[in-house]
Parts: structure tokens; C-alpha cells; sequence
């Protein structure tokens, strides 16, 4: 049996080596980083959620290994993979349809638990507590069946839910910052009545003190070194375009910055952009890259793909940069039905090698040692 690199390492006393779908991509590198994880979202009601693996020791990618890691696991991972994260020695991946948090070992993938709570979508950490978003309802494009969406505290010894936030309607990505978490409200059931607010939650007290009005149909909030917040707006697919925004939580100021965005990664000062805006105007898909410097809250490049390979990519969806080496990745998720495939670039943005992944590689997270 081939022997993994982060298996080299078990949360338990005994040890299994599994053996699962590998192949050969680069050489090894070693540093800090040991790799990185790669949750594969799959298409909704196939129960097709898959978690891959590529190791810089060895060089090789690994596919599919959280079924191997845990047999015993009924429907593997489940239906949908929205999101990934790491805290302390646990991987968390948030499976949506399925309802469902995924506690696993971050060395092994063994599983530790499961956190069940409903159309549950991002995940963060605060000392010793996980904040989640919940849509509360069914997945249902119909308003009438849409719920007050909240946010989930959850006790990471126990893995038990022990209070809740509301906040508005379907809210997505959160962010942690300087005691208070910071809520993207999407309202994306409520067509064509999206929400338009940032929620503000007070950690301590864990109730929303008050909401910020950015742009309709939020999804994604990071802060950068500086403290500032970068929000994204998926638009309403009409008239209002996809947009990139940034918001001071002090005197909440509020800049807008013209490029559309889907997904982004943070890498110092620079902020990776890739985006997929479709119209139903024009049944288009427009797909684009770029960088924003965020010191000087502007737009620096409209593509950090220097070899023309982008026109390799149909329909990119998820983006990683490695914080040592800076190497950019890319996902595409092609026709949404297939096997997808990870693009690895050079700091520089030439093209490296690429890799088939499962259906519709989407989240990253980089294992450290």
C-alpha cells in the first residue's frame, strides 16, 4: 500500500495506512506547509462530497481519501461540501445538504464527530468555539418556505450547538474580528427581495447589535492586515452586477471596487479575485481574474494568469495561494457534472501542472506541520 504523507501521523494510538486513488504530479518540496486539503462540493442530491489531498513531500495528489480513511462512514462525506476549515488538530468540512459539520483528525482524515445543524454553509473559530452559518430552512428557491437565517455557536470539546444568533435571511460567509463577527446576509431565496446587510454579532453577548448596508445578495467577508473588510455581492443577475466591496468597521465608510467576484484569496497585501458572473439577460457566463492591492483599495491587474493557459479554464470556481512559496491555485469545475480540474500556477502565473480532481473542487485549506 502506498503510505500518505499526512497519514504519517494518527490521532489515535493505532495506525492504518489506507490506499487511495493517487498520482504523481511534481516533485517534493519541503517546508512549513505539509499540503493542502481540497473539498470537493459535488453535485447537490448526488451525494458526491469528495476530500482530496495533495502532499509537497512526495509530489503526489490524492483523491477521494476520506472515504478510505473511514469505511465505516454510511454515504461517506454526503451531498454538497460548502466548506473547509482547520482549528487546532481538526479538520472541519462543512457538507450543506447533508446538514451537517464533518469533524475529522487533520492528519489522518479518521472522523471525530458530526455537528448536525440545518443548511448549514461557512464556518469560523474563536478560541474554544465554532460559529456557523445556517440558512435554517429547507433548500428552496421558494420565499414562503425561507427562515430567519442564524449562526450557530458550538462548543469544539463537545461538538454540541450551544446557543444561536439570528441574523437575516440566508446568511453565508462570516468573519471574526476585534470581538464581534461579521455576517454576509445573501437572502438568496428571496428573489427578487435579496438582503443587503452586513449582521454585526457581539461575541460576549452573541446577539446582532446592528446591520450594515452594503450591496444585494452578500456572500463572501474577510479582513485584510489592515483591519478592513473585503465583501463580495453576487448581484441580482440582472441588473445589478457582481461586486467587490470594502467596509471600515470603525466609522463603517464603504468603497466599491468594479470587478466581479466570485471566490478570492487573501496573500498579504494582494487579494487574489476570480469571478463567474452569469446574466440572465444575456445567458452569459462572463468569467474574469484579477488582483486589488488592498492598502491602496484598487484594482492592480485584470488577470494574474501570465501564459494565456486561462483559456484552459471554463469555469473556475475555487482559488488558493501558497502564504511561502506564493504559488496560485485554481480550480475549474467544467460542466458542474464531471470530474473537475486543479490548476497549479507559479508565483509569476505560468502554468506549473494540473490534476483531475472530484466534481466541483471548490475549498482549500493548507495543512501545516
Amino acid at each position: 500500500m502506498a503510505v500518505i504523507c499526512l497519514w504519517l501521523t494518527s490521532c489515535r494510538s493505532e495506525q492504518e495506512v489506507f490506499d487511495p486513488e493517487t498520482e504523481g504530479v511534481t516533485y517534493p518540496v519541503f517546508n512549513a506547509i505539509r499540503g493542502f486539503y481540497l473539498l470537493n462540493e459535488g453535485n447537490m442530491g448526488s451525494n458526491k462530497s469528495t476530500l482530496d489531498f495533495f502532499c509537497y513531500e512526495t509530489g503526489t495528489f490524492h483523491r477521494n481519501i476520506f472515504a478510505y480513511a473511514n469505511p465505516h462512514v454510511p454515504m461517506e462525506l454526503g451531498d454538497v461540501g460548502n466548506d473547509l476549515q482547520i482549528h487546532g488538530s481538526r479538520l472541519y468540512a462543512v457538507i450543506n445538504v447533508s446538514n451537517k459539520i464533518e469533524v475529522m483528525c487533520k492528519f489522518t482524515t479518521r472522523r471525530i464527530g458530526q455537528i448536525d445543524i440545518p443548511n448549514v454553509r461557512y464556518i469560523r473559530f474563536h478560541e474554544g468555539y465554532a460559529f456557523a452559518t445556517s440558512y435554517a430552512g429547507p433548500v428552496s428557491l421558494d420565499p414562503t418556505l425561507a427562515q430567519i437565517g442564524f449562526v450557530a455557536k458550538i462548543d469544539t470539546a463537545t461538538l454540541e450547538v450551544v446557543a444561536r444568533a439570528y441574523v437575516g435571511f440566508q446568511p453565508d460567509e462570516l468573519y471574526i474580528l476585534n470581538g464581534k463577527i461579521y455576517v454576509a446576509n445573501s437572502g438568496g431565496y428571496m428573489f427578487p427581495n435579496y438582503e443587503n446587510t452586513l449582521s454585526v454579532i457581539c461575541l460576549q453577548k452573541f446577539e446582532e447589535l446592528y446591520r450594515i448596508e452594503v450591496a444585494v445578495n452578500l456572500h463572501r467577508v474577510r479582513a485584510d492586515q489592515n483591519g478592513i473588510l473585503w465583501v463580495t455581492s453576487r448581484g441580482d443577475y440582472f441588473d445589478a452586477p457582481s461586486r467587490l466591496y470594502w467596509v471600515c468597521p470603525q466609522t463603517h465608510d464603504i468603497g466599491q471596487l468594479d470587478i466581479a467576484v466570485s471566490n478570492f484569496w487573501l496573500s498579504g497585501d494582494s487579494l487574489f479575485i476570480i469571478g463567474t458572473e452569469f446574466s440572465w439577460l444575456t445567458m452569459q457566463t462572463e468569467i474574469s481574474f484579477g488582483i486589488v492591492d488592498v492598502n491602496k483599495k484598487e484594482v492592480v491587474s485584470r488577470n494574474f494568469i501570465t501564459d494565456g493557459t486561462e483559456q484552459q479554464i471554463r469555469m473556475p470556481y475555487g482559488i488558493a495561494v501558497n502564504p511561502i512559496t506564493r504559488s496560485i491555485y485554481v480550480t475549474d469545475a467544467r460542466n458542474f457534472v464531471t470530474p473537475g480540474t486543479l490548476f497549479s500556477f507559479d508565483r509569476y502565473g505560468r502554468l506549473r501542472w494540473q490534476v483531475r480532481t472530484g466534481d466541483i473542487p471548490a475549498h482549500f485549506v493548507f495543512l501545516e506541520r
